[in-house]
């Protein structure tokens, strides 16, 4: 796929890095519908965590502008937004949190869902992120995911969500491409949790498994 003519160059690592060393991360990994939201809502709004969701910064662009407009010719279709886009928006986002204090490396862990999505994605960002630990949100049963989705397209008034045709291809192009992912962590840092288990006890699975919980998010670089 073509790289989209507003594209930046590479990332901007000295910007990312807080001064304390890498963020310390939990990422939610999972198909579309999974639950990834939901869980990393709530641990947002648990102490020592901050939420930063890829799906959120996509959805505040203005569909106006070029930005917007851009992705917006993406997710109509049911197509992943190339990198470069994705991980130009997140840098912004999340530069924009630390900038404002709203999200505090040296107290937070961060917690991410929806990126990394393929290996170029979790590549990029190993220089800057120290997983704790990647949860992979599975669900056996496809039809659970559609189900979901679809519901959730009325529920939160996401158009994307609203042709099932759209889902399975979006649940596709999961399967294709971001599948890799797990193979770009240690083992010993995956988990993997029933995501067709209510939320609360996905939650507590979640925080069971989360390493020195008391422990100072912050780690020096080597």
């Amino acid at each position: 796929m073509p790289t989209p003519a507003c594209a930046a160059p590479a990332l901007d690592h000295t910007l990312l890095l807080p001064s304390e060393g890498k963020y310390r991360a939990i990422l939610l990994f999972g198909a579309p519908g999974s639950g990834k939201g939901t869980q990393g809502r709530l641990l947002g709004k648990t102490p020592g965590f901050f939420h930063c969701a890829c799906g959120d910064v996509f959805r505040s662009l203005d569909a106006q502008s070029d930005l917007g407009r851009e992705f917006m010719g993406y997710s109509a279709r049911g197509e992943l937004v190339p990198d470069d886009l994705t991980l130009r928006l997140w840098q912004k986002s999340l530069a924009d949190h630390v900038r404002k204090s709203v999200f505090r490396p040296a107290e937070q862990w961060l917690v991410l869902d929806g990126i990394p999505r393929n290996r170029t994605q979790a590549r990029e960002m190993n220089s800057f992120l120290e997983v704790s630990r990647l949860f992979h949100l599975q669900c056996a049963d496809p039809a659970v995911l559609e189900n979901r989705l679809h519901r959730r397209a009325a529920e939160a008034h996401r158009p994307d969500d609203r042709s099932r045709e759209v889902v399975r291809h979006r649940l596709a192009l999961f399967a294709r491409e971001s599948a890799g992912v797990l193979e770009s962590y240690p083992a010993a840092t995956v988990r993997t949790v029933d995501a067709s288990a209510p939320p609360g006890e996905v939650l507590a699975e979640v925080l069971r498994q989360i390493p020195g919980r008391d422990a100072s998010p912050a780690r020096p670089l080597p």
